[in-house]
């Protein structure tokens, strides 16, 4: 089956979140309470929700759902709407599980894929972008632990000429410009966070990545990994020991 044959289109390359690096020394001394990003699941007001945007949610949920029986009908359409929505969400969650824009991109397509073709099992027992990032997250594992028997950069990509490309030798902003000393520096702490989470196993690395850069619950991380509560929250607390240690005098 084709990408276009289920209305997911194919994106232009784009900068990794790591290999862009976290912008300052705060990312590294905010550890453990380093900022989330908020996201589709992630809240601003200490993890809970407002009234509106649980009632937003609820709406969202109900529509999703409505969405799903037409696309189980055999509606198409009704599933290129799924993709509009999420389509953004699930490309930022591989970008910041992966750090590599190609292997991203390919979790994206391959994420909305396995979706279409299986969506006859969605029991409607969570929502539908738990059930979707799920997907993602496992494809994610799955790349990762091949990156690790690899030895992989996370930093290089290919180019379009399929040639390897150093993302961060290509970063520059006025503030750089103006004061190398300064890049230097922001790229050196960039590289070590990079390296920081690259020594967390797969898991533990999903684990804080959902939890700090989407924002997620440990709950639905839990439901996501098809695992406990409890199970996620001790992932989380081994990586985020193991960051401290790493990233250990680290300005």
């Amino acid at each position: 089956m084709s990408v276009e044959a289920i209305g997911v289109n194919p994106v232009g390359r784009r900068p990794s979140p790591f290999a862009l690096g976290l912008r300052d020394a705060a990312a590294v001394e905010s550890l453990p309470g380093m900022a989330k990003a908020v996201t589709q699941s992630g809240t601003r007001n200490g993890g809970k929700l407002t009234q509106a945007q649980i009632e937003a949610r609820a709406q969202q949920r109900i529509e999703d759902d409505e969405l799903i029986r037409e696309a189980q009908r055999g509606q198409r359409t009704a599933f290129d709407a799924l993709v509009r929505r999420y389509d953004q969400s699930v490309l930022r969650l591989a970008l910041h599980m992966l750090g590599n824009e190609q292997d991203a991109q390919d979790v994206h397509q391959e994420a909305f894929i396995k979706a279409y073709r299986h969506l006859g099992n969605f029991r409607f027992e969570c929502s539908f972008y738990t059930w979707l990032y799920r997907i993602v997250t496992n494809l994610c594992l799955d790349q990762l632990r091949r990156r690790k028997s690899r030895r992989e950069d996370p930093a290089t990509v290919l180019d379009s000429s399929g040639g390897e490309m150093d993302l961060m030798a290509n970063i520059t902003d006025d503030r750089s410009m103006a004061n190398p000393a300064r890049e230097l520096d922001r790229k050196v702490m960039s590289l070590r966070i990079s390296e920081a989470l690259d020594k967390l196993t797969p898991r533990e690395r999903t684990v804080f990545e959902l939890k700090h850069y989407q924002g997620l619950k440990l709950r639905t991380i839990g439901e996501m990994l098809s695992t406990t509560e409890e199970t996620a929250k001790n992932t989380l607390f081994r990586a985020t020991r193991k960051l401290r240690a790493n990233l250990a005098g680290v300005r």
